[in-house]
C-alpha cells in the first residue's frame, strides 16, 4: 500500500500550472469512492458539503470530532491522496490550529485548506497573524514527518463584489508571498473569476494557484491556459447530488 508520505508527495506533484488538478469535492466515504472511480487523481472534502451532509451549517458548526471521524473513514475508503477542508483551523491561535492539523494528519489527510477569514468574527486575520497560524501547521506537519500540502485560502475576493476585485489583487499577492514564506504550499483564491485577474495572480505569486469552479468562472481548459494549477468544485457536487435526489424523490412520491 502507498504510504501517507508517498501520497503527500504525489499530491504535491499534481499541482502543475497549466495542467490543473481537478478536485470534484466529496463529503463522505460513499461520495469519495464514486469520485475516485470516476477517474479522480485525489480526493478533497469541502467544508460546506460535509457540514450540510451532517445537518450543520458551514463555518465550523460541525463538531470537529465528527469532521475528523468522517475524514478518517474517507481516507480508509479510497487509495487516493485525501486533502481536508479545515476552514479556519477550528481555532484562532497558532497552537489551536496546529493541534487541528496534527489530528487531521493522524486521521490520514495529506493536505488541508486553511482560510484567512476569522470564522465567527469579522474580516480577515492580519497577514502576520495568519502567517503564524500557517507556520504552526507547517511545524506540526514536519513533526509528523508528512510533506503536508497547506492550501492557504484568502477570502479577499469572496468578501467583495466582482467590480472591486481588480483593486484587491495587490493585497492578494502580498498575502500569497507572505503565506509562501510562512510555509504554505498553494494559494486558493475562491471568488476570483475574471480571466485577466486570474492570469495576473498566477503569474505573480510564487505558489500554485487554486480557483473554485463557479457559474461565472472560465471553463477548465481556459483556466489551464491562464496558469491555474488546481480547480476545486466546492459545494457544487453536493448540490448536484441533492438536486438529483430531490427530483427522484418527487418522482417516486408521484408514483
Amino acid at each position: 500500500m502507498t504510504s501517507q508520505k508517498e501520497k503527500a508527495r504525489l499530491f504535491i506533484s499534481l499541482h502543475k500550472p497549466g495542467e490543473p488538478l481537478i478536485l470534484f469535492n466529496a463529503w463522505d466515504p460513499g461520495s469519495a469512492k464514486v469520485v475516485a472511480e470516476a477517474g479522480a487523481q485525489a480526493i478533497a472534502t469541502g467544508s460546506w458539503s460535509v457540514a450540510a451532509a451532517f445537518g450543520f451549517d458551514d463555518g465550523e458548526t460541525l463538531p470537529f470530532d465528527l469532521a475528523l471521524a468522517n475524514l478518517k473513514r474517507i481516507a480508509a475508503a479510497v487509495s487516493l491522496p485525501v486533502t481536508v477542508d479545515l476552514e479556519g483551523g477550528y481555532g484562532r491561535t497558532p497552537a489551536e490550529v496546529a493541534e487541528t492539523a496534527s489530528r487531521a494528519i493522524e486521521a490520514g489527510a495529506i493536505g488541508c485548506n486553511l482560510e484567512d477569514q476569522v470564522v465567527g468574527g469579522d474580516g480577515l486575520y492580519a497577514i502576520d497573524d495568519h502567517c503564524e497560524r500557517l507556520e504552526a501547521v507547517r511545524k506540526a506537519a514536519s513533526k509528523a514527518d508528512v510533506p503536508f500540502f497547506i492550501n492557504a485560502r484568502t477570502d479577499l475576493f469572496l468578501k467583495a463584489p466582482p467590480e472591486e476585485h481588480g483593486g484587491l489583487v495587490k493585497a492578494a499577492l502580498d498575502r500569497g508571498r507572505a503565506y509562501a514564506e510562512a510555509g504554505a504550499s498553494g494559494l486558493f483564491v475562491p471568488g476570483l473569476a475574471d480571466e485577466a485577474l486570474i492570469a495576473t495572480v498566477c503569474s505573480k505569486t510564487p505558489l500554485p494557484v487554486n480557483i473554485m469552479a463557479m457559474p461565472n468562472t472560465p471553463p477548465a481548459k481556459r483556466l489551464a491556459q491562464l496558469g491555474v494549477a488546481r480547480i476545486s468544485h466546492g459545494p457544487g457536487p453536493y448540490r448536484v447530488a441533492m438536486r438529483a435526489l430531490a427530483e427522484a424523490a418527487r418522482a417516486a412520491h408521484k408514483g
